[in-house]
């Protein structure tokens, strides 16, 4: 009886440490939608094309980065941002490579999407301030379905955004950036290199943080 009773709050106590444990790790994971830091690209496979599926929201996504480690230093490798066409206002396709030249801020979103809603007024803001040397892509992930161009464009003409808009409409962007997760956000120099990439929802000094890896201002 007496072991029984040294016993049991052993086990209480590891309980409780075990359910701790848990909650704290949960709150690390699920605090906010910003991450704690940009991932830089650069290990020749990122992004990956894949076949598509419905991008959810602010899901944690492992973006592949690493440096490659040469002569006992660690280099980050260059890659190249791939290509993809979408569709402005108009209907008119245009490619990604088009606006190679200067830097590109590319971000994947939708109007159904809170995370999406929440850094909007901080890329308005910073397209407002930058707009003439460096290139916002606001790609809409318009599947015709639960995003259509209509509903997107209300969207962002009842905030009273400036950004450019384009639509992802033969869902080639998201196919070519393997885009599972929204909002997701591009950083690519001017000579069309990837350079960084969030995942989630980020505030404005993540995204200065970002855009200060591929403009240098004057």
């Amino acid at each position: 009886m007496n072991k029984d009773k040294r016993i049991l709050p052993i086990i209480v106590l590891v309980l409780v440490l075990l359910i701790g444990g848990a909650g704290f790790l949960y709150g690390r994971l699920s605090s906010g939608y910003s991450p704690q830091q940009l991932q830089i690209q650069g290990n020749g496979q990122v992004p990956a094309a894949s076949s598509q599926a419905e991008p959810e929201e602010s899901s944690p996504a492992e973006d592949g980065s690493s440096e490659v480690a040469s002569s006992g230093e660690e280099e980050t490798e260059t890659v190249m941002a791939p290509d993809f066409t979408v569709y402005d206002a108009e209907g008119n396709s245009v490619k990604l490579s088009d606006y190679f030249g200067k830097p590109i801020v590319l971000n994947f979103w939708a109007s159904w999407c809170g995370p999406c809603q929440s850094e909007m007024p901080d890329f308005n803001e910073a397209y407002l301030k930058l707009g003439e040397d460096v290139q916002f892509l606001m790609v809409n992930m318009t599947d015709g379905s639960r995003e259509t161009v209509d509903a997107a464009s209300e969207f962002v003409a009842g905030e009273g955004y400036s950004f450019p808009v384009f639509y992802d409409t033969d869902m080639d962007a998201a196919v070519t950036y393997s885009v599972y997760s929204l909002p997701s956000t591009y950083f690519i120099g001017a000579d069309g290199s990837a350079v960084a990439k969030a995942t989630g929802a980020i505030d404005a000094e993540i995204l200065q943080s970002g855009i200060d890896m591929i403009y240098a201002g004057e």
